[in-house]
């Protein structure tokens, strides 16, 4: 499946910055002010969650999935600003976090398991 044009990471990032622009807000979005913005919007998607599991959490889930994806935006607005304030190519950066993941959780060991990879290091592959 094709990603429309305007839900590229470029695209959204460029939507991002001009949205900032207009509200002259730059001056404001230091580095670790930003980060802080982005854990505060991590915690509102985790507050979806508080206090509930099983089934009573999927449908709770399912019942508030707009709000649910407005917080997952948020967070995702933050950490597409923050790379581009730190000139991190996101996608390059995630392209190798996988490649080290993959290395990290070999599919023979890792398979169906929730295990650290510092677990599944020292044990024999099948």
């Amino acid at each position: 499946m094709d990603t429309p044009p305007d839900d590229r990471l470029s695209d959204l990032l460029a939507r991002i910055l001009a949205f900032r622009e207009e509200r002259d807000w730059a001056r404001f979005h230091t580095p670790k002010d930003v980060a802080l913005s982005l854990v505060l919007e991590a915690g509102e998607v985790l507050e979806w969650m508080q206090w509930r599991g099983g089934d009573e959490l999927a449908a709770h889930l399912e019942a508030n999935r707009e709000g649910v994806g407005e917080e997952l935006a948020d967070v995702l607005y933050w950490t597409l600003l923050l790379a581009h304030d730190l000139d991190i190519d996101l996608a390059d950066a995630f392209r190798r976090k996988m490649a080290r993941n993959a290395e990290k959780y070999p599919v023979e060991k890792a398979r169906g398991r929730h295990a650290k990879y510092t677990e599944l290091a020292n044990e024999p592959t099948d």
